[in-house]
């Protein structure tokens, strides 16, 4: 090969090599431009899948008007679990008819919804916000009731019989019990299973009817949700072949919150106590307030000190702490031991007056709006039977019930 023949192919190579190099530098710039232009800027706007929350359901029968034990005990604490977890609240009016010939607001047609709407309106005014989670009337979604049954005729009487609520119930009121009082734990248990809840808010009086709730969800499950032939069944029906129920765990509530009666510090405080004077209602005015904690039920001891063998004294001391809850709680007992009754009863007044008028303040605005706590309960009732709707569908299907045309 003759020297210029030689030269014009080390050129052509040169080039080659030069034209490669700035196709891959130039690609590389452009990429660089591309991803500094116009995917970083957007990055932040393309939607990522997140984790949903951890869903929770609990409730309150709307059995009177509610009362301090009720707001320490569990709306207090529900405020704070909306930001972490998908709650469904819903007033359980359907528990609060177990037994008519015992129920006060059966005397009157309007006090049920009366009652079912208040408390309603005492979620919001507690703090319950409805854009965070599902507030709803329990009866307007019947799923509970038809789950119920199902659940009932899957359950066996044993398990009833050893329900402690029951057997004290009936202890106490005899034959004027009502088999809805007896079988009400397995409507609860509808109540939780319906809406997949890995959660419950319980306290310590309420693990029994929490563990039939698993009980009752795996003795389905293993009955009707496993085999070959239930993931056909559920192919064939467009629907998810897991089983049908989730098992909650309980979330018990803080210690401390455990309120109990004005008139008897072992009781807790309740509704169905017949003395008004057992409890303070969330929404009775201050005069009523400072009535009751005048004339409720202490010792002769001296000093207020919380102590096992003083009952009543380690429960106006919890009310105390609860309704302060910025304090510590070392700093209010510090406070009020070296005080006696008629020095504390006043302090504790103002201090749950205090702590209450906001509430009350926003249970007025709220039942002032004409239409916004109905609107409330219909678009929750609306997304709690979306959910319900559901998983009643899936029970049905696998107990063999003929689909809804």
């Amino acid at each position: 090969m003759s020297k210029y023949a030689k030269h014009w192919d080390t050129v052509g190579k040169v080039t080659i090599v030069t034209i490669i190099s700035f196709v891959i530098i130039s690609t590389v710039v452009i990429s660089v431009v591309v991803i500094s232009v116009v995917i970083i800027p957007i990055i932040p706007i393309i939607p990522i899948a997140k984790k949903p929350k951890p869903r929770i359901l609990s409730g309150i029968q709307p059995t009177g008007s509610l009362h301090l034990g009720n707001y320490l005990g569990a709306l207090s604490q529900w405020v704070p679990m909306q930001d972490n977890y998908d709650c469904n609240f819903c007033v359980v009016d359907l528990h609060a008819v177990t037994n008519t010939k015992d129920h006060k607001l059966q005397q009157s047609k309007e006090g049920l919804r009366e009652s079912t709407m208040s408390s309603a309106a005492l979620y919001i005014a507690a703090g319950i916000d409805p854009d965070k989670s599902n507030i709803f009337v329990q009866s307007h979604v019947s799923a509970h009731s038809e789950l119920a049954w199902l659940l009932t005729c899957t359950c066996p009487m044993g398990w009833m019989d050893r329900m402690i609520q029951f057997k004290e119930k009936k202890a106490s009121k005899g034959d004027n019990v009502g088999l809805g009082l007896y079988s009400y734990p397995v409507l609860m248990a509808a109540d939780i299973l319906l809406y997949g809840a890995e959660k419950v808010p319980v306290g310590e009086d309420q693990r029994q009817h929490l563990e039939l709730t698993r009980d009752l969800a795996r003795r389905f499950n293993d009955q009707f949700c496993t085999g070959s032939q239930y993931k056909k069944l559920c192919k064939s029906l467009s629907l998810p072949t897991y089983p049908v129920f989730r098992e909650p765990e309980a979330m018990i509530v803080k210690e401390g919150a455990r309120v109990m009666s004005l008139t008897d510090g072992t009781s807790k405080m309740s509704k169905s106590d017949p003395s008004e004077a057992s409890r303070i209602n969330v929404l009775d005015p201050p005069d009523v307030i400072a009535q009751k904690i005048k004339r409720c039920k202490t010792d002769n001891f001296e000093g207020i000190v919380g102590s096992e063998d003083r009952p009543e004294a380690r429960n106006l001391i919890t009310i105390f702490k609860a309704v302060q809850p910025g304090r510590d709680p070392s700093e209010v007992e510090a406070e009020v031991k070296d005080m006696n009754w008629g020095t504390f009863k006043p302090v504790l007044a103002d201090a749950v007056i205090q702590h209450l008028s906001p509430i009350q303040s926003r249970y007025e605005q709220v039942r002032g709006e004409e239409g916004y706590l109905e609107g409330v309960l219909k678009r929750g009732g609306e997304r709690a039977n979306e959910q319900a709707d559901q998983t009643l569908k899936r029970a049905r299907a696998a107990m063999g019930f003929v689909p809804k045309f």
